[in-house]
């Protein structure tokens, strides 16, 4: 990370070279070609990350918040349209022949899913062309190929998307391990006959810095997702925190039936409540504080790296009916021992679910969550949050794929 900006001076001067590069050079590579690509770089100073407006069809190249290159694209045609959404890198070969369409050649294709959608060089007539990848003039593939890794992000959109900064206390922020600072009171000092010649008013003081521990992955981004998860039946969790209290409310089946009624209307009793036999959300607090639980969180945090999963856990979205959208975090460059990291913000379905600072209010993360995370925390990592599914497009050898459309 002390090479921070070497290497980004470095990148930006690939862009340029690649884009001389002669075609006999390529095309005199031919085993190397044909072989995928999985190095990855180091994390960079601002991650790289991509924006594909379908609309405009146009892509746009970003560092951090820096558009740094745009070109014209030709997307997917009717029948065959481009989905949108949040995408990664999951392969990069310089030389590709089409498993679909008849060996069709694909030069400096970078996969976005293994369902045959990429980035790659291809005819721009002006307008949705392709199959449902999306093409790029030959220069500017075949410069982007030069500056890009896998598992960095593409996110693909109907109108044109921006980042923009924020700061939230939700997004995890470097983990510092707080500071001892041993000290000599002034009973210990009056004590001692020696110490009380040497200092007469003012205590000894000396700061033992906390060591920071290593993290071995930390040019390794995070992929985190927040999704909502399937709300449990509240009638059958109620009977089974009654049951667990002594109170007879039969089987645990998700009706409120007499038993069930008769044992709320007994536990009313006992906690000098109104009797009335119903679930109130007094009786439902009470039973989870009497059980010694906490009341169930309703969306899932999961993390990924390099394609696995590594890490989950309960957090709490509040206002769940309403919508949130797709909105995706990204931290930027820091190096360990750093205080702190700024964040960049993209929203995936434009207005849909509110502005990302009003998405990020409604996030309640456990103190413990927010700590591991903090610990894990590295340049280029990822937050998703979206009420979308990521099951279907998500496997191994993939990030979290959300599909918006």
């Amino acid at each position: 990370m002390n090479n921070g900006r070497n290497r980004r001076a470095r990148a930006v001067t690939g862009l340029a070279a690649a884009a001389m590069l002669s075609v006999s050079m390529v095309s005199g590579a031919t085993a190397r070609d044909n072989a995928p690509d999985t190095s990855e770089s180091p994390a960079q100073e601002a991650p790289l990350h991509m924006l594909v407006s379908l609309g405009e069809q146009q892509i746009q190249v970003y560092r951090g918040t820096e558009l740094i290159e745009t070109s014209p694209i030709s997307s997917g045609k009717r029948g065959h349209s481009t989905p949108t959404g949040v995408f990664s890198i999951l392969e990069k070969k310089r030389k590709h022949f089409s498993n679909l369409y008849d060996d069709a050649p694909m030069p400096f294709m970078q996969r976005l899913t293994w369902s045959g959608v990429a980035l790659h060089v291809g005819k721009l007539p002006g307008y949705p062309a392709s199959h449902g990848c999306i093409r790029l003039p030959r220069p500017f593939a075949k410069s982007l190929y030069s500056m890009t890794e896998r598992g960095m992000h593409v996110v693909v959109t109907n109108d044109v998307a921006k980042p923009v900064a924020v700061r939230h206390t939700v997004l995890p922020q470097p983990y510092l391990p707080e500071t001892t600072v041993a000290s000599l009171s002034s009973e210990t000092i009056a004590a001692d006959p020696a110490l009380r010649g040497a200092i007469q008013e003012t205590p000894l003081q000396a700061s033992v810095s906390a060591v920071l521990p290593e993290n071995p992955h930390f040019d390794r981004p995070l992929r985190m997702i927040i999704t909502p998860q399937a709300a449990p039946n509240k009638i059958m969790v109620l009977q089974r925190l009654l049951n667990q209290l002594g109170y007879d409310a039969g089987p645990v089946d998700g009706v409120a039936g007499r038993k069930t009624r008769a044992a709320i209307s007994l536990y009313q009793e006992g906690a000098e409540l109104p009797i009335t036999g119903m679930i109130t959300n007094t009786v439902e607090a009470r039973l989870y504080a009497e059980a010694g639980y906490e009341k169930p969180q309703n969306a899932t945090l999961r993390v990924r790296r390099k394609f696995r999963d590594i890490y989950s856990a309960p957090v709490t979205i509040k206002d769940l009916d309403r919508e949130i959208g797709t909105h995706v975090f990204t931290a930027q460059d820091f190096k360990q021992g750093d205080k702190a990291v700024d964040w960049i913000a993209v929203s995936a379905e434009g207005e849909r679910g509110g502005a990302p600072m009003d998405v990020l209010d409604r996030v309640e993360m456990p103190e413990k969550v927010a700590l591991e995370l903090s610990k894990m925390l590295t340049p280029g990592t990822s937050l998703t949050i979206t009420d979308r599914s990521f099951k279907r497009n998500t496997g191994l050898g993939t990030d979290f794929v959300v599909i918006t459309r």
